[in-house]
């Protein structure tokens, strides 16, 4: 570990108040192991107590285990103003070390709540005083735990940021649809069957040689990579049952409006491992947010969301009543709320849609024909080099970037990884009407950095599905927890992701915006905190490193987070110490 990684985690302590629980209110430290609420409150001021417990909870019939902050699934609405400090209290009443990632935020990174990476974590009994410092930013975010798995369990909330002067986005209602899952299993159950085997909640696999239309040539091609077209989603709606705003669907979540009004939905994907495509039958979205930073509006019939992504929209509706929609990706279910006009009103809820299938682009071909063309190229990379999937050959390796290590974390490698920023996501490139991609967005504002990037770097994110093992450039965090990515501060770089996987990955970096590379023009590229990278492809952004400290980069999927993609982001200090 680094001299400086060491020196910072040491001053930590100095940077921040731990102690007692006395200042945490009566019904705080009564809440640990009581009844769970589903739904939340809000939560403002210049000072803001939070109460990490635990308890049962049950959602749509079934029970299970949940960590709850001030009492309820998801925490609080935490409320802030642009330019005004805050003090945030967290106390965690678990016989476990908790925190709280306040995802999206610019703050010093020791408050940015990573333990070992940012701070050491909250012991149990313990207050930990997050000193944020007058906040340089508005709009839409959210907060959860970095520690052990809690956020699958119910640690997570949302944040809203509201403008200092005139907000651009007029609306006569605002509203929030935190998208998340929930699971009678526990989270580290669900981890250790995935490590067994990462088909296990793959429902959809023993049907679709006989259900989905295949040519013959991708039949034998899947069947001698031993793989299935149908392996979307890691954890699915066979044990998840997805939740807006902690309510299942069948609890009849309402937002209401009277007509003529403009409705703004903060849609915030608070998922563990979830995408999901959001639609409103019969209702057109004008999307004019994206992670928190306003966008020049774009008319928009549906849009996918990646873990840890949020979109705000603002939506006109006409009729009694429209049903908000958020199907997940490989369609095994889906979360519902309605738009109405009257308590009970309700509008027709869409069927599940066909479930999705891969195609040789999400195996890293670029846009070429699959149905029955030369497959000879496309493999399964083994640290031997020797393909053992069938007939196929693989790839050689040696082509990949030297710093790339080539070994069993890695099962395949992209042969050619073709920009992917326009495409609208998995199973949506059909769909017949207009779906948002990342081309769509053009920032509101110009960026305040209008300089080229001096440096370009090239990461891979890598794989092993069989293992579920997962990592960037073939090394688990574990491997690379010493070696973290330097930047010199203020440094301009151009960094592109390369996926050598079969899954999207929604890549975050803590403590930063990054600019899309998506051909809008460099002063109006959007601002990101987070970018899916389509599997077998690619996608570029722009950083100026600006923020000092140690931060956290990461695939935002917990399970493959958990499982090694994950490295530490060092950005140097003003005066140059590295």
């Amino acid at each position: 570990m680094s001299a400086l990684f060491t020196t910072r985690r040491a001053m930590l302590k100095g940077a921040v108040g731990l102690g007692g629980l006395a200042a945490i209110p009566a019904w705080a430290r009564a809440m640990p192991h009581g009844p769970i609420r589903q739904g939340f409150d809000e939560v403002s001021g210049r000072v803001i107590d939070l109460a990490v417990g635990q308890g049962a909870i049950e959602v749509a019939g079934r029970s299970g285990h949940a960590f709850a902050v001030n009492g309820s699934v998801p925490g609080p609405l935490v409320r802030l103003k642009e330019g005004e400090a805050v003090t945030l209290r967290v106390a965690n009443h678990l016989a476990q070390d908790t925190s709280i990632h306040w995802h999206g935020l610019l703050l010093p990174f020791q408050f940015d709540g990573v333990p070992g990476v940012s701070f050491p974590g909250i012991k149990p009994g313990e207050t930990f005083v997050y000193e944020l410092p007058a906040l340089r930013q508005s709009g839409t975010y959210w907060w959860h735990s970095h520690s052990n798995l809690q956020e699958q369990a119910g640690h997570y909330g949302p944040i809203i940021i509201d403008p200092a002067g005139p907000d651009p986005v007029q609306a006569d209602r605002d509203y929030v649809l935190l998208l998340s899952e929930f699971s009678p299993l526990h989270p580290h159950t669900i981890m250790a069957k995935l490590k067994k085997g990462e088909e296990y909640f793959n429902r959809q696999k023993t049907s679709w040689t006989d259900d989905y239309r295949l040519s013959g040539s991708d039949r034998r091609m899947w069947a001698g990579m031993r793989m299935m077209p149908t392996d979307i989603a890691d954890v699915t709606g066979s044990t998840y049952t997805y939740l807006i705003n902690g309510h299942a669907p069948e609890d009849s979540l309402e937002y209401l409006f009277s007509p003529g009004e403009r409705v703004r939905l903060r849609i915030i994907n608070g998922s563990a491992m979830s995408f999901f495509n959001i639609r409103i039958p019969g209702v057109r979205m004008s999307v004019v947010q994206a992670d928190g930073k306003n966008v020049r509006p774009i008319e928009v019939d549906e849009f996918q969301i990646g873990t840890a992504e949020n979109y705000d929209i603002v939506v006109e509706p006409t009729a009694e009543a429209h049903t908000v929609v958020a199907e997940a990706m490989d369609r095994s279910g889906m979360a519902v709320a309605t738009l109405t006009s009257r308590t009970g009103a309700r509008a027709p809820v869409p069927s599940l849609r066909d479930p999705v299938l891969l195609t040789m682009t999400d195996m890293g071909h670029g846009q070429m024909d699959h149905s029955g063309g030369d497959h000879s190229n496309m493999g399964h990379a083994t640290s031997t080099g020797r393909m053992d999937h069938g007939s196929m050959k693989m790839r050689d390796t040696s082509s990949l970037p030297p710093d790339v290590a080539v070994g069993p974390g890695i099962d395949m490698v992209s042969a050619n990884p073709a920009d992917r920023m326009g495409d609208p996501g998995l199973g949506l490139d059909k769909v017949g009407h207009k779906v948002l991609t990342y081309r769509d967005l053009t920032a509101l504002e110009p960026n305040d950095d209008p300089r080229k990037p001096s440096r370009h770097m090239q990461i891979h994110l890598s794989g092993n599905m069989e293992r579920y093992m997962w990592s960037f450039d073939g090394r688990k965090f574990n491997a690379v927890a010493d070696q973290p990515i330097r930047f010199a501060y203020n440094e301009r770089v151009r960094v592109k992701l390369v996926n050598d996987t079969m899954m999207a990955h929604p890549i975050h970096l803590h403590g930063h915006f990054f600019e899309l590379v998506n051909g809008a023009d460099r002063m109006h590229q959007p601002q990101k905190h987070t970018v899916i990278v389509q599997p077998g492809g690619s996608a570029t952004f722009d950083l100026t490193a600006d923020e000092p400290g140690d931060w956290a980069f990461h695939c935002h999927l917990l399970y493959h987070m958990h499982a090694g993609m994950f490295q530490i982001v060092t950005v140097a200090s003003p005066d140059g110490q590295a």
